[in-house]
């Protein structure tokens, strides 16, 4: 005898309306659908929601709810169900794409979308969704802010450097464009100022902050846009989740006798990789240890730069991530230590200098090494903190 098990409602959202799509699943693992309906994108319809949903529950069954992450417009959904204590989960655009792939379903449109989005609620157990706190969310629109003004900046002297290589000048568009690139270096000034005094507004976050900073080369941007972007590391259980997230996790290629490249997958919060990149170089030029060390071995065994440099993105989003959740200062090894002493004790902070680095500061964590090539060195040289 079959009888239900589960709920899954699938919603695909768009600008203006919500497509929401209510199955069910029974003890065999068939999924049915029950019905569907479609919604306004605002307060009136969200309501109209939560009476639809239910209206549909006839038993007290699991219930998960789906939705693509759509730009920003699933969030004002998303945080309704939250606060109504409705489970919901949100999953990204490519995964929802690889599951109707896998489906069969060839077509494309809000209601099949809807409706394998119901399918992926029921058939699934998936992570619940939680808003960001109200103080990291607007520190994330700030830092995002200054990004796209850097962009702006970078976008309008391209533009005038061409203008000023040009057959004819004109001087009118010059002074525009002289204007243009004043105006956007002044705003960023004052979105710095205004990103230091909010992170000068949480005592605790600013001693965090500082903290890190010490680190030469990881500046208060730099933190600020990381811990925004993670909201403050509160949802990350360990440093596997956060290389993923970020998109350093190695991706293999690989199969029978064939053997591709390994490569970093990049399919994660280009936002982190983007402000890494200039302080892996900052960190580097100054030879702060254990990062130059690490590009050395890395640029040694590959001869390839970049390589290096990307390692040292992925070392210091970990000692950033321990640190922060230590709330300790870095502090450089200023011994100097024999070769097997140093692969296992890389950096010290300030609580363990005085204990001659006798605990470990970072779990264990192992990978495959940034390169195609096999390496002999252990991985604990490379990617372990310890």
């Amino acid at each position: 005898m079959t009888e239900l098990i589960k709920y899954g409602i699938g919603i695909d959202i768009s600008k203006d309306k919500l497509d929401a799509c209510f199955c069910e699943m029974d003890n065999t693992q068939f999924v049915k659908i029950k019905s569907t309906h479609r919604f306004s994108n605002d307060l009136n319809g969200f309501k109209e929601l939560e009476q639809w949903l239910k209206k549909h529950q006839k038993q007290k069954l699991l219930l998960n709810i789906v939705i693509e992450a759509t730009g920003v417009y699933y969030e004002k959904i998303a945080i309704f169900l939250y606060k109504n204590k409705i489970p919901v989960s949100i999953i990204l655009p490519n995964k929802a794409k690889k599951y109707m792939q896998a489906l069969g379903l060839k077509s494309k449109n809000d209601k099949i979308d809807s409706s394998g989005l119901g399918r992926m609620a029921a058939e699934q157990k998936l992570i619940q969704w939680e808003p960001m706190d109200d103080y990291f969310y607007k520190l994330r629109q700030l830092t995002r802010h200054y990004e796209q003004l850097q962009e702006s900046k970078t976008h309008f002297n391209n533009q005038l450097h061409a203008l000023k290589n040009s057959s004819f000048e004109v001087k009118q568009v010059l002074t525009q464009q002289n204007k243009m690139i004043a105006l956007i270096e002044k705003q960023i000034k004052e979105t710095y100022k205004i990103i230091e005094s909010h992170i000068n507004s949480n005592k605790e976050v600013k001693q965090k902050v500082e903290n890190i900073c010490k680190i030469k080369g990881v500046g208060l941007l730099t933190v600020s846009t990381i811990i925004a972007e993670t909201n403050g590391f509160v949802l990350f259980k360990n440093i596997r989740q956060l290389v993923s997230y970020a998109g350093y996790d190695v991706v293999e290629n690989q199969s029978g006798s064939h053997v591709g490249k390994s490569k970093i997958s990049k399919k994660g919060n280009s936002h982190i990789r983007r402000i890494l990149h200039m302080s892996s170089f900052i960190t580097v030029k100054y030879n702060q240890k254990p990062f130059v060390d690490l590009y050395n071995r890395v640029y040694d065994k590959t001869k390839i730069k970049m390589k290096g440099y990307v390692a040292v993105h992925k070392k210091l989003l970990i000692y950033i991530y321990t640190l922060w959740n230590k709330n300790e200062a870095y502090c450089p090894m200023v011994n100097d230590f024999p070769e097997n002493e140093e692969q296992s004790h890389l950096f010290l902070i300030n609580s363990e200098i005085k204990e001659h680095y006798s605990k470990e500061i970072v779990p264990i964590f192992t990978g495959t090494m940034q390169n195609e090539f096999i390496s002999n060195i252990l991985p604990e040289t490379i990617f372990v903190l310890r």
